[in-house]
């Protein structure tokens, strides 16, 4: 079967990332792997493209012509965070729950056969993470290794801790992780508040640690709650999300879409938000002109989380290299907002166009489900990670369902 390489953001896994592999079972005469790195993924049209009747559950769903929404995976309690394994294996982490999953299509006709509970017992296991056969797993306060997952995922598989040296706060305490492009496994901390100034600089940021935990630094300050982030396909730069505080009304402040492309920028958190708001409390300290503007703002309460650049061959042209962003939904304002999915226009590094792609979870003040998380498939599908339902759903596209529908 042949495989093309093709960038994608950093919720996907590494297929093999950078030459060598820290494993102490693993020889220093070991050939260097090559292939995807965290921003890639191998494409593989060898998946079934769903067929027959909708679930009278999706049918709710409004998505643009030609795609269609169907169940991945049911059953999946609590899922959030997602990484794909090379073999397709989808790893699932959870937040109020105390497990990792995976989540596997043995016959590969876009439906999971089961759904394998790895462990349990953990701290808000929310993060997830592959690299060169390993599982890395981002609880609250430290980030946790499972060897040859792939191969040990059915057998209750013994962790090892990478480091411990994160807060223990659970405010904003869950991790969203992923591997960079320069190797770094990168883990953001969030405010342990609200909204507040911690005499400890790691708290609000984004920081990045070696594989094996060693190196811990920022890269990221003023970040108040970024429970997503991925790389450019292009330049390889930083883009995350970032939760906007509370308590300020129903239409401010903006959660952001913020872009890094070094280390040491600074965001505004708690002194300015959605770059043009100086905080009640702490705004007279600094000035908004100081920190680096959102890309986009995002809405109020809408907590965008998840998102990656687009980077398969099943989806229109239009939607290569976008952003495809997950938004949980509000739970402190007048009227929801939120629940669904938007994509992000993007020329260069400005946001020309942001819109609703998926729709429908939001029914009037009613949500019957709440996305979190997307990620890429070898196939150029997309999957989308539910908490409330409990589900991952899979997004495809046929230029024959568009064609139809427009006759």
């Amino acid at each position: 079967m042949k495989r093309i390489f093709l960038y994608v953001c950093c919720g996907i896994t590494a297929l093999a990332l950078n030459a060598g592999c820290s494993s102490d079972n693993k020889s220093n005469n070991d050939v260097a792997k090559t292939g995807p790195t965290e921003n890639e993924q191998a494409e593989d049209t060898g998946i079934s493209l769903p067929t027959g009747p909708l679930d009278k559950d999706l049918e709710r769903i409004k998505l643009p012509q030609g795609f269609r929404i169907d169940y991945y995976a049911k059953g999946v309690e609590n899922a959030r965070s997602m990484a794909i394994s090379p073999s397709g294996i989808v790893f699932v982490g959870t937040r109020t729950e105390d497990k990792v999953y995976a989540v596997v299509d043995e016959n590969r006709d876009g439906k999971a056969d089961e759904v394998v509970e790895i462990a349990s017992g953990l701290n808000s296991p929310n993060g997830v993470a592959f690299k060169d056969g390993d599982l890395y797993v981002g609880e609250i306060n430290r980030i946790i290794r499972f060897r040859n997952i792939e191969q040990s995922f059915r057998n209750k598989p013994q962790f090892e801790v990478v480091t411990d040296t994160y807060p223990s706060d659970a405010h904003h305490g869950w991790k969203y992780i992923a591997f960079g492009p320069d190797g770094k496994l990168y883990v953001p901390v969030g405010a342990p508040c609200n909204i507040c100034k911690s005499d400890n600089p790691v708290y609000a940021t984004i920081t990045r640690i070696n594989e094996d935990g060693t190196g811990q630094e920022i890269y990221a300050e003023g970040v108040r709650n970024s429970v997503g982030f991925a790389w450019h396909p292009e330049t390889e730069e930083l883009w995350f999300t970032d939760n906007g505080r509370d308590m300020l009304g129903n239409d401010v402040p903006s959660d952001e879409l913020n872009r890094a492309p070094q280390k040491g920028l600074h965001f505004g958190y708690p002194y300015c938000h959605q770059g043009d708001i100086s905080d009640p409390e702490f705004g007279n300290q600094r000035n908004c002109n100081e920190f680096e503007k959102p890309v986009q703002k995002l809405g109020a309460h809408v907590a965008s989380l998840g998102f990656k650049f687009y980077t398969g061959n099943m989806f229109p042209a239009k939607y290569k290299n976008q952003i495809i962003m997950a938004q949980h939904g509000s739970w402190n304002r007048d009227s929801k907002v939120g629940y669904r999915l938007m994509t992000v226009t993007l020329e260069g590094n400005k946001a020309v166009a942001y819109e609703p792609f998926a729709e429908g979870w939001l029914e009037g003040e009613d949500d019957w489900g709440r996305p979190v998380d997307v990620v890429t498939m070898r196939d150029g599908s997309l999957l989308v990670s539910d908490d409330k339902h409990n589900a991952i759903y899979r997004i495809t596209y046929s230029s024959n369902a568009a064609a139809t529908a427009n006759q």
